[in-house]
Order: structure tokens, then sequence, then C-alpha cells
């Protein structure tokens, strides 16, 4: 059986520009978010978070430059994540209590595409419109 390929940042853009009515937008002020459905509805599931002091590496100190905040359908989701130590997913105080994991896009080469791509379609179908989400389900 044939290796699994390994995520790269890349399949970020890839993966959810594949997904239906998805739109690059930005939320949060100014920062590159993927939404649906297209347009003033859209709502962000996958988003490039701008370095911030809450967010810094244990053994530097240094702020992450390179975080990604993507949805999850709920705690459960969020808890299987980031628990998961073969997964480099994590997440911080200040996303307490929100549906949402964090990861730099720097180890994304821990998990492969089609892991990554999964967490993603999970993402969307948390925030696309249900009727779209089952249609795509559907469709598949």
């Amino acid at each position: 059986m044939a290796m699994e390929r390994k995520a790269k940042p890349e399949d970020i853009d890839a993966i959810c520009s594949g997904l239906p009515e998805v739109e690059l937008g930005v939320s949060w002020g100014d920062r590159p978010t993927y939404k649906v459905p297209r347009g003033p509805k859209g709502r962000g599931f996958v988003l490039y978070r701008a370095p911030h002091k809450t967010a810094v590496d244990p053994e530097t100190g240094e702020q992450y430059q390179d975080l990604l905040v993507i949805v999850v359908p709920d705690d459960a989701a969020k808890a299987a994540l980031v628990e998961d130590p073969s997964v480099p997913f994590f997440t911080i105080p200040h996303f307490d209590g929100y549906n949402a994991v964090l990861v730099q896009e720097s180890r994304l080469g821990e998990m492969g595409r089609d892991e990554l791509a999964e967490i993603i379609v999970e993402a969307w179908a948390a925030r696309a419109p249900k009727k779209l989400a089952a249609e795509f389900f559907a469709g598949r």
C-alpha cells in the first residue's frame, strides 16, 4: 500500500476551494478566511490567524507566525483532535468554549493530506447551510 501523501500548507487552499460555495474573504478585521456560503452571509471555517500574545511557542516564548484556526463541529471533536498525539492540533485558553482548533502550517506535514481534508470538510459542514451540506454528503 502506498504511503499517504503528507499534508502541505498549499493543500489548505486546494481543499477549501474544492468545496461548494466557498470563497476566500476576510474576518477578524483583515485575516484571510475561507467562508461558506459565498456572499455577505458567509461564515468562516478556516482562518489564517495573526501572530498574537495569546498563542506562543512554549519552548521559545515567541508568537506563532503561521497559525491556522480550523472550526470543529463540537466540543467532542475538538477534544478528540487536541488530545490525539498523532496530529499537531492544539488549543489555547483564548479559545476555551469556542469550537475550533489551532495548527501551525509548518506542522501540517505531521499528518496526511486525506486526514487534513476530512477535518476541513467537517469544518466546512459545521458552517455551511444545512441543505448545502446535506446535498454535498449525499453526492459523495
